[in-house]
């Protein structure tokens, strides 16, 4: 079932001072940053990279261009890759940032979800979300049977690494030519062995990309062609309007609310034995939007920063309000009676 989607007020909000957490400028930070603009807040591009947790500061954390104090709100739009320490490092900012009472949009728990594709694919499975067979493990003998056990059945599995993005080090396989090749090296895929059922969908082949925000499916797309099989546009795929139909948004909805993603960008594609219900087959906490923005006439970074501010941001507002009435003794507003 569809959350009930939050009503920007598009009220102003001067005075307040964002920071767009990315590891690059360019298109989509330019426009996250004119849609804070018209709503009246300040936004800044920061690299967690260069943020740090300092005990001597009053908060504990230093956010580069903010000072001894914190920004009001987080914009998550990227996080450099890195060494183990490095990432846990960053993602600990943000953490602290939540900790400290900042909304963070995307916040870390749910980044952390929705990057780990065996994670994602368990939480899927757990919210009864439609999505393909999955395996995953450290077990290269264990891959292998799965891979033999499948082929046996007359399927194909992908191997994907489990951190990777826009289609790159996908690899199919299954028996070709009468043959079933070996599983392949894991030592490219660090070791893990991340498996998903191969589905073959339709004829073209193409794919749905769904963009939830704030518990509300608001466009989508269809990418077809590509590099053969794989439909990312980072390989080539072409953005085409898709209608979006009720099956496509409960799925896309559902399965960013059991990540717990405020945004999600969703991967689906038709389940060959009915239509009606698409399988998803990724969930992206820190999505692009240029190719959707393309082809649907909704300002997406507009859609983004109005949800962030008027119901995150707000909410978050409340919360902080409440605990400092508690703090000081003061007894809890109650809401007031509707007339």
């Amino acid at each position: 079932m569809m959350l009930t989607p939050f009503t920007p007020t598009g009220a102003t909000h001067t005075g307040l001072r964002i920071a767009i957490m990315t590891d690059e400028t360019g298109w989509h930070t330019g426009r996250l940053k004119k849609a804070f603009r018209t709503r009246g807040a300040e936004a800044r591009c920061v690299d967690l990279a260069d943020c740090r947790i300092d005990t001597t500061l009053p908060h504990g954390l230093a956010v580069p261009g903010f000072g001894r104090t914190l920004p009001d709100a987080v914009f998550v739009r990227g996080i450099a890759g890195g060494s183990f320490e490095q990432v846990t490092l960053r993602l600990g900012i943000l953490h602290a940032l939540r900790e400290s009472g900042v909304p963070v949009y995307n916040d870390a728990r749910a980044i952390e979800r929705s990057v780990d594709k065996s994670m994602t694919s368990f939480l899927l499975h757990r919210a009864g979300v439609p999505t393909p067979a999955t395996w995953a493990g450290e077990s290269a003998a264990f891959a292998q049977r799965v891979l033999m056990r499948e082929a046996a059945a007359g399927r194909q599995v992908v191997l994907k690494p489990l951190f990777g993005s826009q289609g790159h080090g996908l690899k199919r396989l299954g028996a070709r030519g009468g043959l079933l090749a070996p599983l392949p090296s894991l030592a490219r895929y660090r070791q893990v062995a991340y498996l998903q059922r191969f589905v073959a969908g339709c004829r073209p082949g193409f794919d749905w990309r769904v963009l939830v925000i704030g518990g509300k499916a608001v466009a989508a797309m269809r990418r077809s062609g590509g590099k053969g099989w794989i439909h990312n546009v980072a390989q080539g795929a072409r953005c085409e309007p898709a209608e979006l139909t009720l099956a496509l948004a409960q799925t896309a909805v559902r399965a960013t609310a059991a990540l717990g993603l405020d945004y999600a960008g969703v991967d689906l594609i038709p389940d060959p034995g009915d239509d009606a219900l698409p399988l998803v087959l990724e969930v992206n906490g820190v999505a692009a939007w240029r190719g959707l923005q393309s082809v649907v006439p909704l300002d997406i970074a507009d859609a983004l920063v109005d949800d962030l501010l008027d119901r995150k941001l707000a909410a978050q507002q409340r919360v902080n309000q409440q605990a400092q009435e508690a703090d000081a003794g003061l007894p809890e507003r109650s809401p007031q009676r509707r007339a």
